[in-house]
Formats: C-alpha cells, structure tokens, sequence
C-alpha cells in the first residue's frame, strides 16, 4: 500500500507516527523533516508535503518537558545527595547547567511527539473532514 492510498483512507498508525515524531521526523512519510528551526513546525513536509501546519501545541511540550525533566533531574539530585552529601554549590554548579541541556534536548523531540500525536488522531484540521473554524463559529461552506 502507498503512502497516499494510507493518508487517504484515513489509517495513521499511532506507534509508527509517535516514533516519527519522536526522531523529528515527518508522522506521515518518516523521511522530511518536522521542524525548519529548532521548534518551528514546517508548513508542508519537503519529502511528501503533507499538511503538517494544523497543529495546536501551545503551551503543552514546555509543560511535558517540564514534568519529565523534573522527575529525572530531582531523583538524581536525590541520590547524589543521599550517597555523597555534597555541598550547595557542587550542587547548583551540577544540576543548574544539567537541567538546562536536559529541558532544551527533550523539548524538540516531546513537541515532535505531540503533533505527531494530533496527526495521528485526526485531531483539528489533520481530519481531511475538518471543518475549518474561525474564532468560536465553523466556516460557511466553500463551494
């Protein structure tokens, strides 16, 4: 089956495309990329051109990758406390700088996987049945 016999029967695997947008790659091909920048959603993909600028991330991969990095980073805080009890500033000269790097490499790929998500599931104008909406009230219909 080709790519576009799979789009147009509406079958999106949810693992493969969280997978893709995991890698930053584009949930439908897996080959173009997610991203023109380092958080900036492409439009179309370059590889197959799928419609990839319905997405709605707002403010949920800085939330995601809030929760991640805080368990990872506060259980290592943890153990490194309870094992070598190091002082304040090894501590801050560690984790401050650690937490950074961690929170800006989980970002890209944590909001990879949201829109993958949302694309997989049909959600907002990914549906090739959406109906476009503007501010509260549906479109009129397009001839």
């Amino acid at each position: 089956m080709s790519q576009e016999a799979g789009r147009s029967t509406g079958e999106r695997p949810l693992q493969q495309s969280l997978l893709r947008g995991a890698l930053l790659k584009c949930p439908a091909c897996g080959v173009g990329s997610l991203f023109t920048r380092y958080l900036k959603v492409a439009d179309n993909c370059a590889h197959c051109g799928e419609a990839l600028h319905h997405h709605r991330a707002d403010d949920a991969p800085a939330y995601f990758t809030i929760v991640i990095v805080g368990h990872v980073i506060v259980s290592l805080v943890l153990a490194v406390e309870m094992a070598y009890h190091p002082p304040l500033w090894v501590h801050a000269a560690i984790w401050l700088p650690m937490t950074i790097l961690v929170a800006l490499a989980a970002l890209a790929p944590i909001k990879g996987l949201l829109v993958s998500l949302q694309w997989a599931l049909l959600m907002h104008g990914f549906d090739p049945n959406h109906e476009e909406e503007i501010g509260d009230r549906l479109a009129p219909p397009t001839a």
